[in-house]
């Protein structure tokens, strides 16, 4: 396929332009990460949700911008086909020596994409799979930071290294009383890990870089203790008097699990060897997809590339048939799955009923506001991709013929392909309508509960759900219930919410009808009752939990408070967890 001999001198400064492009982009991106700190340090929260949103839009202005240089300076949607073989030669060649040789191949797998107008499937020329090794990356200039800091205490000197650990991380600002939440860390890890008989081999690794997100900065590591490792989170956060505490110890891969879940923001850390702090990330989370630690890490192109890797290769080993997913049935996306891929994927139709007054560019929208804004545990993260090739042969008659009628824009077939120009990829759950139908009443009532702090979550980030049925939620394996339908979805601070006005006479009141003005962005939270609650088992639980997402003031208040510049703490764990609870007298 590739030729013998690099004849062609355009390609090394093709290749040279797409390795600077990558380059430029990734100092962007962890100077972005690494200013984290001074934001977390000065309680700039806006500053740091406002950097969060910039940072995602940062790798396609990159790729605009290599795509304008390739195509002004070598007209390179001109070039025959062996010189960008070529060009990929010589790429390879310049990664050599590279700290990110795994993301600088999905930088150029975006541009060429762009430049050639080859569906990705079809071109021989972007990397489908990695061509340099990411194993034993090491930065190997004088004062460059290790990946990780070892350290190696005795049993007399744990608690003083604890402590020494987190000084190391030179947080500008003090802590309320170190020494007391060091020794309420290691009550919890050191039962977990049998500290009181410490092998030869004991040490604490940690991460060298904090992570950031919203109002918390997470100390990551790991103990090892003979055979034993166990990995850990120490989220540090700002008291009310603005000094620093640390709120809890998670550990053990359930609680990292949560930490790290595809319904939560990208963390602010800087890396400059990103491979290295996955591998480590996943020895302490070894069931997680590297495609999902490498989007929580902020570096969510790569994951979604990683991701399509795993998709193909899930395919290439399995015979089951893609289907439309099981649930009712969306009034503006069309949504299938293949059973034996725990994801679902979801395309927006050509039209929708007459309630329904949107487009897809609206929806497309939607999604992306999603995609910018935190989504405290509550919102599912999307992966959105563009011209994705199916085997036809894999797909069942019905959902071929659903395609054709509600999608007949998205879909071309080619072959023995059938080609979706526009597809969204979410991890797939158990709709809460459907759990809800085969609940106990202790799930129930776990799930009841969910549902309304989860609505409460969504609320303090600003965000309003829109249609708040039971179908738009999902309950994911840890008992999580997460919101997944976003094409209603507003900013809190941009809707109206209104009391249902009192009936003007016996006519209004006998009145099928509404019979008062309702404007574009008005919300009548007492309106939500009948649609909700049918189910007396799950009515009981509502309204001894939640009643209060039926009173316009809830939401009001929430409103006027973010409004006037208030960020509210979001935590991954249960409040329960928080250190000044468990201790309290």
């Amino acid at each position: 396929m590739f030729p013998h001999q690099l004849t062609d001198g355009r390609a090394f400064h093709i290749a040279q332009a797409l390795r600077d492009g990558f380059n430029r982009h990734y100092t962007l991106f962890r100077q972005t990460s690494a200013e984290a700190k001074q934001r977390f340090e000065q309680a700039d929260w806006q500053g740091q949700q406002r950097a969060q949103r910039e940072r995602i839009e940062f790798y396609d202005l990159r790729v605009d911008e290599a795509v304008q240089r390739l195509l002004n300076e070598f007209d390179a949607n001109d070039l025959p086909m062996d010189v960008w073989q070529q060009v990929k030669l010589h790429f390879i060649g310049l990664l050599t020596d590279h700290h990110q040789p795994e993301l600088a191949e999905t930088f150029f797998n975006s541009v060429t994409t762009r430049v050639l107008h080859h569906s990705y499937f079809l071109n021989d020329f972007i990397f489908v799979r990695p061509a340099l090794s990411t194993e034993y990356i090491e930065n190997d200039e004088p004062a460059a930071t290790p990946t990780y800091r070892a350290y190696y205490p005795t049993r007399d000197t744990l608690h003083e290294t604890m402590v020494r650990v987190v000084h190391n991380f030179q947080l500008q600002r003090p802590f309320e009383d170190l020494e007391r939440d060091i020794a309420r860390v290691l009550e919890v890890l050191e039962p977990e890990m049998g500290m009181s008989r410490l092998r030869a081999n004991f040490q604490i690794q940690v991460l060298a870089s904090l992570f950031y997100r919203n109002k918390g900065a997470y100390l990551v590591g790991k103990v090892i203790n003979g055979f034993r490792e166990l990995g850990f989170a120490l989220p540090i956060l700002h008291n009310e008097a603005g000094q620093l505490v640390i709120d809890t110890a998670l550990h053990g891969e359930d609680d990292l699990q949560m930490l790290f879940s595809f319904a939560r923001a990208y963390f602010m850390v800087d890396m400059e060897i990103p491979s290295a702090y996955v591998q480590f990330l996943r020895s302490l989370m070894p069931r997680k997809p590297r495609a999902e630690i490498y989007s929580a890490l902020g570096l969510q192109k790569h994951g979604k590339n990683l991701f399509y890797r795993d998709f193909l290769y899930h395919q290439r080993h399995s015979s089951d048939r893609f289907r439309i997913a099981p649930g009712i049935k969306g009034m503006v996306m069309l949504v299938f799955d293949l059973p034996s891929f725990p994801y679902v994927f979801k395309c927006i139709k050509d039209f929708y009923p007459p309630q329904k007054e949107t487009t897809r560019e609206q929806i497309q929208g939607k999604y992306q506001l999603v995609k910018t804004h935190d989504r405290v545990g509550r919102m599912a993260d999307t992966l959105e991709y563009s011209n994705v090739a199916f085997p036809r042969s894999r797909f069942e008659d019905e959902l071929i013929a659903e395609l054709k009628h509600f999608c007949p824009s998205l879909i071309e077939e080619d072959g023995d392909w059938l080609v979706i120009r526009h597809v969204y990829i979410e991890r797939r759950m158990i709709p809460l309508n459907i759990f809800l139908q085969e609940a106990t009443p202790s799930q129930i009532e776990h799930a009841v509960l969910e549902y309304g702090n989860a609505i409460k979550d969504l609320v303090a980030a600003n965000i309003f759900p829109g249609d708040m049925l039971w179908k738009n939620f999902g309950v994911t394996r840890h008992g999580k219930v997460v919101f997944y339908d976003y094409d209603e979805i507003e900013y809190l601070t941009d809707c109206n919410f209104r009391r249902v006005p009192a009936p003007r006479n016996e006519e209004d009141e006998m009145s099928g009808e509404i019979w008062y003005s309702v404007g574009p962005r008005d919300v009548f939270p007492e309106t939500f009752e009948p649609f909700l609650l049918g189910n007396p088992a799950v009515r009981k639980v509502f309204m001894a939990h939640h009643a209060d997402l039926l009173d316009p003031a809830f939401w009001q208040g929430h409103k006027e408070r973010i409004a006037a510049g208030h960020v509210h703490d979001v935590f991954p764990y249960e409040p329960e967890r928080r250190f000044h609870l468990r201790h309290a007298v």
